[in-house]
């Protein structure tokens, strides 16, 4: 069990309450098909034990059961899990969701066969931590799955230009190191028999406009809305500016609506 010093205990506490702001589930139905893909190239085979590590509302364990899967899913942000739960209920799926921290998961040695997270593992501020505890909790010769917002990606953008405008904690490493090629076979090294990195795109569609895609993440994302926040008048008004562009930029869709894709870094591991 690792010890928590208090900088640490107010940081966590502070990266809770933001991802239990806003509505993640509202963000997270625009990737659902991405969330089905993923879990498509897994070829699952039923009975196969998998926990989905920061699940939020549910878009990896939902297919995951789907295919057949015996699934738990674990989340520090409750309103999600609730969300999951209603969700998985509304299917007549059997998940279990837990509350539970990345950095020390609620499960024992070896007791997956499949573990999984989509842009999600990825934020907890201290990844060596969520390195070991991925593999700790999967069996030897079990699979790790991740999706990870790269640096030069969309998303990766999308954070800096916000970190621009509201600086990141200083105490934790920049999530998008997960997204860092180099970065991941280092952090995975000692642990993994073997380990295949794939850059893939996640597509954003929306059918309202960028300003009005940006006003959508302000509502609904929670670091965004906590960005926006912790800016007076001028700066909302600047951070609004520059979201709008980046989107403004990227946008592919030759209607009224917003296409953009973001790269993600699709990490599959095999437990040593």
């Amino acid at each position: 069990m690792s010890t928590v010093n208090p900088e640490m205990e107010s940081l966590k506490t502070r990266l809770k309450a933001m991802w239990m702001t806003g509505d993640f589930g509202q963000v997270a139905k625009h990737i659902e098909t991405g969330a089905e893909e993923f879990i498509a190239r897994l070829a699952l085979k039923p009975g196969v034990r998998v926990l989905d590590v920061a699940c939020g509302s549910g878009n990896l364990a939902l297919p995951a059961a789907r295919a057949g899967a015996i699934v738990n899913g674990v989340d520090i942000a409750t309103n999600l899990l609730e969300q999951a739960r209603a969700r998985a209920a509304s299917e007549e799926l059997s998940i279990q969701f837990d509350e539970g921290d990345a950095e020390s998961l609620p499960y024992d040695d070896a007791a997956f066969d499949v573990i999984v997270s989509m842009y999600g593992a990825m934020f907890a501020p201290r990844p060596e931590l969520v390195a070991a505890e991925l593999v700790r909790v999967c069996r030897p010769g079990g699979r790790i799955a991740l999706a990870n917002w790269t640096p030069e990606g969309f998303i990766g953008q999308m954070f800096k230009v916000t970190g621009k405008h509201v600086p990141p904690p200083a105490a934790m490493p920049s999530p998008l190191k997960w997204g860092d090629e180099e970065t991941v076979r280092e952090r995975m090294r000692d642990r993994v028999a073997d380990l295949q990195l794939t850059r893939r795109m996640c597509r954003f569609k929306y059918p309202f406009s960028p300003a009005e895609v940006v006003e959508f993440f302000r509502m609904y994302y929670g670091p965004t809305q906590r960005a926006f926040d912790a800016l007076d008048a001028d700066g909302q008004a600047a951070l609004r500016s520059d979201l709008e562009r980046l989107w403004t930029e990227h946008n592919q869709a030759t209607d009224d609506g917003t296409h953009v894709d973001g790269e993600y870094l699709e990490v599959v591991a095999t437990r040593a």
